[in-house]
């Protein structure tokens, strides 16, 4: 049998760059920023690193297809609380995201996160598309340089996209991840056709790519 006629192409994704990038940028969150803004409205850095020690749980099991409490909750219901263990916490599951997700069962079938059943190759593009766009939320957040690999943005950019034919600018997907907290993914920001890839992602996320912590 040819696995590959039963693999979904995104299955060839790969979240580890991806992870790896933000786990990079945890030695240079100090104590003192975490109280600082970040470019999600309702969040200071603190709830940032929260959510994305939370998707990374979430999506670690839905790639799992291990559904209960990490899978069922819908992430805007509570205010993210960062764990004191946070700075071995958070690496070790954005690790354990990256591996569960190299398994080609993880992108077939059907799983759920933040509350939402979705097929696991959908599932996986907005696990990818989290960790880039919060990344670079929190690397804007701290003051760091970020880069993002190729292939997750041009996934990024695939999800985010509206629609062909037309629609509110808004595809769904982002809200599908963050089971629909429009201070996470709010609506498009125009950003233009030559920018960056990564300007655009971002710009489809809702965010502006020049945005800096005031002062």
């Amino acid at each position: 049998m040819d696995s590959h006629t039963d693999t979904p192409a995104t299955a060839l994704l790969d979240l580890g760059p991806a992870t790896r990038e933000v786990a990079a940028l945890l030695d240079g969150v100090s104590e003192e920023r975490l109280d600082g803004p970040t470019p999600c409205p309702d969040y200071a850095v603190r709830e940032l690193l929260a959510h994305l020690q939370g998707l990374a749980v979430a999506f670690r099991d839905a790639a799992r297809k291990d559904l209960g409490p990490t899978t069922d909750t819908d992430p805007g219901s509570a205010r993210p609380v960062l764990s004191a263990d946070w700075r071995t916490a958070l690496p070790r599951v954005l690790e354990e995201l990256a591996d569960s997700w190299r398994s080609p069962e993880a992108w077939q079938g059907l799983t759920r996160a933040g509350g939402v059943d979705l097929p696991g190759e959908v599932a996986g593009m907005v696990a990818l598309n989290e960790v880039v766009v919060h990344g670079w939320d929190l690397a804007r957040a701290t003051g760091q340089p970020y880069t993002a690999d190729e292939e997750a943005l041009k996934s990024s950019y695939a999800l985010l996209s509206p629609p062909a034919g037309g629609g509110d600018g808004d595809s769904g997907s982002g809200g599908e991840g963050d089971g629909g907290a429009d201070a996470i993914f709010g609506p498009p920001v125009p950003v233009p056709d030559d920018a960056p890839l990564l300007d655009r992602v971002i710009g489809l996320s809702g965010r502006r790519p020049d945005w800096r912590p005031a002062g």
